[in-house]
């Protein structure tokens, strides 16, 4: 039995990822509310995850964002800001699939209604030029937690629908987005030759480590969620590495975050997102 176990892989393994969990985000908040001593009330219904901060500190410095009185996280803090008719809440420094989902888990039971990634990237595709926007069609499962939420393949794709409407606003927008796949990992300091030179051949055009997990979360949870890659740098092999451009990338970013959330909004029909 014991010789059994080291030759098999749980994740691979898995077979009930339809069947509910015992541990369900909503009574982690309720206890973390409780315990926190926080109001009652519901998060943004637009939100952004920002792994890297840039965006969190933008709008801390622009637009006075406040930090929500009703996110009961143990983890994080969600900071929300509001632009003409909309609410929004931002992440920031969730880092990898992992904790990546684990925030998407309670924002969607909190009052999130579209979930907009936003994650540093790293170069595969020798014609890109960082910085640039990848808008994410599918992503490589180089990592685990995409396998707790869906069966064992190599890919895991977008909304097609959201896709969609994604490309749609961000040319409408005047905005120049790519598309294509990406490598999801949760070891960016293995990142070997021998893999960068595999996932070039497949055709990825960048690396990064959160889309896999988000994606299949919303694929069995049937939530929005769009992912973007935000290339910023190639691996650190060239001096002056990671020139994110304007306030560390930011203003571009929440540009392709306004253009969704305004497609977003007129694909609901929602006029106005209270507070």
């Amino acid at each position: 039995m014991i010789n059994d176990m080291r030759l098999r892989s749980p994740l691979l393994e898995r077979a009930d990822h339809c069947s509910p969990s015992v541990f369900l985000p909503e009574n982690l908040l309720r206890e973390a509310r409780r315990q926190k001593g926080l109001p009652p009330g519901r998060v943004p219904q637009i939100c952004i995850l920002d792994p890297d901060g840039d965006i969190v500190r933008f709008v801390q410095q622009q637009f006075a964002a406040k930090r929500s009185p009703y996110w009961a996280c143990y983890h994080t803090d969600l900071w929300e800001w509001e632009t003409g008719p909309t609410r929004f809440g931002v992440v920031g420094s969730a880092v990898g699939g992992a904790f990546a989902v684990l925030v998407a888990e309670q924002l969607f039971v909190s009052g999130c209604k579209f979930l907009i990634s936003v994650a540093s990237a790293g170069q595969i595709a020798a014609g890109l030029r960082p910085p640039c926007h990848v808008l994410i069609r599918r992503a490589l499962r180089d990592e685990g937690t995409s396998h707790h939420y869906l069966p064992p393949s190599p890919f895991v794709d977008g909304d097609p629908d959201l896709l969609e409407m994604s490309a749609e606003a961000f040319a409408g927008a005047g905005h120049s987005v790519l598309r294509g796949a990406t490598w999801t990992t949760d070891a960016p300091f293995r990142e070997t030759a021998e893999a960068i030179a595999a996932r070039r051949r497949d055709g990825l055009l960048a690396v990064e480590m959160e889309a896999a997990a988000l994606y299949a979360f919303a694929r069995l949870r049937r939530q929005a969620i769009v992912c973007l890659a935000h290339v910023t740098n190639q691996l650190g092999c060239v001096e002056g590495d990671f020139d994110k451009g304007e306030a560390n990338g930011a203003c571009r970013s929440l540009d392709l975050v306004l253009a969704l959330a305004e497609a977003w909004r007129q694909r609901k029909g929602v006029q106005d997102i209270p507070s």
